[in-house]
């Protein structure tokens, strides 16, 4: 309790952190204060309010000081742009971690408003700075808020530079005790610059190259966009507008909303997110309803099947944008599909069918940003990246996911089906009958707090050290432990992927399961991919098999 009694009795701090610290139960401020809020490698992530273990004003200083000194070390230019979504004190973080940048010697580019991730990546490179920050929780629930780091590639952290920053963190003094200047005086010395809108239209233009048959008529093509009361209404209707298609907003969701009050989570993978789309759709029969999440790195899709609107996976939606792009997309080197090792393999049983590389990262888009940035070393030529979770990426311009390039590939892909009398539906029934039932499915199971954390502790820990030799009946080949780097069973020995908490299963028929706590959320996440000769076999293997690891879960869970 010494650390509350500090914070208390910090005769500057902000008021309303004190009103909210002085009325907090004893268990709200054992969860607030117990640790630091850690920062990992794609930054932190925290629920908003006073406390070590909150996202405040106070715990950026700390991280803003540890990266600014990442910056002013090992960065040959000593520059930093920033970026803000629409939640809650998004454009305090950001000016506050300007003004903490700038008061060590670092110059900070600042969006005037709220801006879209993949935008603060392409610029990163457009401007040549040294790094980016972006103030952000991407989907998480409204109380959260986060801050992600990108070094001066527009790639979020790799490992070894993200432990370089937290070594950093670690030697920074009391957050009460850095100096940071005022904001007016800062822009007067010119350490803290606006950008104006050229980066926006710099962008957009970048945008529209990864179009591949940008010619196709699009007449009779109804889409429907939300972007879910966050970043990408401005950009996204310009992008629609710029490109000829018959576009319907949903007026609900334009304006920027912390609350997010209109959806039950702006998360664009679930259909419920897409509720206000639909009926959208339904009135006019649109063919295509497409939502970006608040800082407009992912976006789902949701299509019409003759009276029936249904949502994409992040899988599927990449599976036949990837069957499109190997139709037409013409490469003279040879072209490379970059996944995470939790990935759909139907897309990789495309890409093999149709001659395309495919490469395995850990999950996170910097390790993608990683490979794509290595490809042109060995002659070949970046074709497309996804991920499960709707992040995907065509044009290298951008070293994130990026939901407009997104947006540009899926309506596309659902006009050049479209024009062959096929919806996206019937592309993936087709799919299906040409490469067997692929089926993926993601648990998310929520470990809140500090007992939470030691759940998720006692079920990784229990699948890394137990052997197992089948799930139900079905034979493991092989486990795959990421954190300590090896493989054990068939084909036995080292990864040669970075250390990530990540466990997985093979079974003898090339399925398999992964176990990976989340990243950004007090999450355990269980990833299922499965295939079979039929809907009702894979239906039946994917009952069982999450039956039995729930049951697993609960057990050691307890």
């Amino acid at each position: 309790m010494h650390v509350i009694e500090k914070w208390l009795n910090y005769a500057e701090l902000d008021k309303d952190l004190r009103k909210e610290l002085e009325n907090m139960s004893e268990e709200a401020l054992k969860e607030a204060f117990y640790t630091d809020l850690s920062f990992g490698t794609g930054g932190i992530r925290g629920i908003i309010g006073p406390g070590t273990n909150r996202m405040n004003i106070y715990t950026l200083r700390k991280v803003n000081y540890g990266f600014g000194n990442f910056i002013l070390k090992r960065s040959k230019t000593h520059t930093v742009v920033i970026a803000y979504d629409s939640r809650r004190l998004s454009d305090v973080f950001a000016l506050e971690s300007a003004r903490v940048l700038a008061t060590m010697g670092i110059k900070v580019y600042l969006f005037k408003t709220i801006t879209p991730t993949p935008v603060l990546s392409f610029s990163i490179r457009y401007l040549q700075t040294g790094g980016g920050i972006v103030i952000t929780a991407s989907h998480n629930p409204k109380i959260y808020n986060g801050y992600k780091v990108y070094d001066n590639f527009g790639c979020q952290l790799l490992p070894a530079s993200a432990a370089n920053v937290m070594e950093e963190i670690n030697k920074a003094p009391n957050p009460f005790n850095i100096v940071v200047a005022g904001a007016d005086e800062l822009k007067k010395k010119k350490m803290i610059e606006y950008l104006d809108d050229t980066i926006y239209h710099e962008y957009l233009e970048k945008v529209k190259t990864v179009q591949v048959l940008p010619d196709l008529p699009k007449s009779g093509l109804k889409v429907v966009f939300t972007p879910l009361h966050g970043t990408a209404a401005r950009l996204g209707e310009r992008l629609l507008g710029d490109l000829g298609y018959e576009y319907y907003p949903v007026k609900e969701q334009m304006l920027p909303d912390p609350e997010f009050s209109t959806v039950p989570s702006p998360n664009p993978e679930t259909l419920s997110t897409f509720a206000y789309a639909i009926k959208y759709a339904q009135a006019i029969k649109a063919d295509v309803c497409v939502a970006t999440d608040p800082d407009a790195d992912r976006i789902g899709v949701v299509v019409r099947d003759k009276d029936e609107y249904k949502i994409l996976s992040g899988n599927q939606t990449g599976a036949v944008m990837l069957k499109y792009l190997a139709e037409n997309k013409k490469t003279n080197k040879p072209a490379v599909l970059i996944n995470t090792i939790v990935t759909s393999e139907l897309g990789s049983a495309v890409a093999q069918k149709n001659n395309i590389e495919v490469v395995s990262t850990l999950t996170g888009f910097k390790y993608i940003g990683e490979k794509v940035g290595m490809l042109p070393l060995h002659g070949k030529e970046f074709l497309f990246a996804y991920e499960e979770s709707n992040g995907y990426l065509l044009g290298d311009f951008v070293r994130d996911k990026d939901a407009f390039q997104g947006m540009v590939a899926i309506l596309e892909t659902v006009n050049y089906y479209r024009l062959k009398g096929m919806t996206l539906i019937d592309v993936l029934n087709a799919l299906d009958h040409e490469y067997g039932y692929y089926r993926d499915e993601l648990i998310n199971l929520e470990f809140a707090g500090i007992a939470g954390l030691q759940q998720i502790g006692a079920i990784m820990n229990h699948f890394r050290t137990v052997d197992y030799y089948n799930f139900s009946g079905y034979k493991i080949i092989a486990k795959e432990d990421y954190l300590l780097g090896e493989r054990t069973g068939e084909s036995a020995g080292k990864l040669t992927l970075p250390q990530s908490d990540v466990i997985k299963y093979y079974f003898d028929d090339g399925d398999w399961l992964v176990f990976r706590p989340s990243g950004t959320e007090p999450k355990m996440k269980v990833y299922f991919s499965l295939h079979a000769e039929n809907q009702a076999a894979i239906r039946l293997k994917l009952d069982v098999l999450k039956r039995e690891i729930l049951t697993l879960i609960k057990k050691v869970g307890k």
